[in-house]
């Protein structure tokens, strides 16, 4: 830019303020005249709460009367799709699982469900990688239902609730630590199967877990469910009911709280979730009351599938047999938390020459993905996470875009704000849930 050009450009824009979308402040708040009109435009977020961390709404209000709502988002942005380019097939497992970090696993299954489409080995993962995938996936949609129940609960004045949500997601939590070595960004579920087996007592936790949750589900019902203030801040707001929700691609537990069992583990299964008992929860009202009720059913439904996971645990491999493919670290805890098992490193530093060169190898290129692209979707908390992964026939990939439900759903917070009460917009925005490490990656 030529100095000339700089300085009309500071003329100008000299005194006026730009939003992150490129909207003009200045001309949002002089196209209302707060003397005549008795309009207000108001800057809310991005903060925690009452935006679900850096979420930004700007709200045009007459009184306490929402007129006109927009969502601003963009903030969290962390360019992890663009950095998956860089790195081979299996590394970007470490990447996706960053992006919803309430739903980490499921940001991994999804990828690896894509890229072993690509690959053409669907059929070659085994049963108990299959069988761990759907165990831990349920587990982190209780974990996360939790999450959005305290913090719901928090935003709306209940704030014994975000003690108890917390208390119980911790335990689950403790056993994702037990299995993987993190407890959360575990980049557990990789291309061709799981890093590692689930141990003995990762067991017997999980089964502790079954027998106290649906207690802890009543302690939550008892608590909230006959609060008066509790269900005048949740009954009939914000209300999106199921026309608006599919034209607006409105997925997960808001599109069933408007009475759609629309559920991709029923309607287009993966993962043998068609080989399961489970229901699909559904409420008819379609406002935040809806919603609390149908993510505590699906809480229900995960504790049983979580128990019919354990029942099918069968001996087995947990990655398949192509060790072109399979990651070589057969990793395991230790004392340290996490390292590779002594057999391996002994194998491949002093009995075997090949199996130093492949570990070399793949740690270092990974492996090649046949040219093509493909698209898989799974029903994360939040509805349809989907993957479009392309690849050239390289180590890494050519492109991969996830279909994000938390930046999908927020297109209904307009619909579901205006002409409500300032108030309610904090009820209809928790009720999203939307995390915005999904929605900015």
């Amino acid at each position: 830019m030529t100095t000339s050009n700089y300085a009309t450009e500071r003329e100008t824009t000299e005194g006026r303020v730009f939003t992150v979308t490129g909207g003009d402040w200045d001309q949002v708040v002089a196209s209302t005249d707060p003397i005549n009109d008795e309009r207000i435009v108001v800057n809310m977020g991005p903060q925690h709460p009452s935006t679900h961390g850096v979420l930004r709404l700007i709200l045009e209000l007459e009184g306490e009367t929402v007129r006109e709502a927009r969502s601003v988002v963009g903030y969290l942005h962390t360019g992890i799709e663009k950095n998956l380019e860089y790195r081979n097939w299996v590394q970007g497992s470490t990447f996706v699982t960053r992006m919803d970090y309430l739903a980490p696993l499921f940001n991994e299954t999804a990828y690896s469900l894509a890229v072993e489409k690509l690959l053409g080995i669907e059929e070659q993962i085994t049963e108990r990688a299959t069988t761990i995938r759907v165990l831990m996936m349920e587990l982190n949609r209780i974990s996360s239902h939790l999450v959005w129940l305290a913090t719901t609960g928090m935003e709306l004045g209940a704030i014994s609730i975000m003690l108890y949500g917390f208390r119980e997601r911790e335990y689950i939590l403790d056993i994702f630590e037990t299995i993987t070595g993190l407890r959360m960004n575990h980049a557990y579920v990789r291309p061709g199967g799981v890093a590692q087996d689930v141990p003995d007592a990762a067991i017997a936790k999980i089964r502790d877990f079954l027998k106290m949750m649906p207690k802890k589900l009543k302690e939550y019902e008892d608590l909230l469910s006959g609060q008066p203030i509790w269900t005048e801040r949740t009954k009939g707001v914000a209300v999106l009911d199921v026309t608006g929700c599919v034209a607006l691609g409105v997925t997960g537990p808001v599109l069933r709280s408007a009475g759609l069992a629309w559920d991709l583990r029923k309607t287009m299964p993966y993962c043998g979730y068609e080989t399961y008992e489970f229901d699909v929860p559904t409420h008819p009202d379609g406002d935040v009351w809806g919603r609390y009720q149908v993510r505590l059913a699906e809480i229900r439904e995960s504790l049983k599938l979580v128990e019919q996971a354990l029942d099918r645990l069968k001996p087995g491999p947990v990655m398949v047999a192509d060790r072109k493919i399979a990651w070589p670290a057969q990793l395991a805890i230790g004392v340290d938390g996490m390292g590779n098992s002594l057999e391996h490193v002994a194998k491949i530093m002093g009995q075997s020459m090949e199996s130093l060169i492949h570990h070399f190898k793949l740690v270092t290129e990974g492996f090649r993905v046949p040219p093509g692209q493909v698209y898989v979707g799974i029903e994360s908390p939040r509805g349809e996470l989907g993957v479009h992964a392309v690849s050239d026939g390289g180590t890494r990939p050519y492109r991969v875009h996830y279909r994000e439900p938390s930046f999908v759903n927020l297109q209904a917070l307009p619909a579901m704000a205006e002409g409500g009460l300032i108030a309610d917009v904090i009820a209809g925005g928790a009720s999203l849930d939307p995390v915005m490490g999904g929605c900015d990656r």
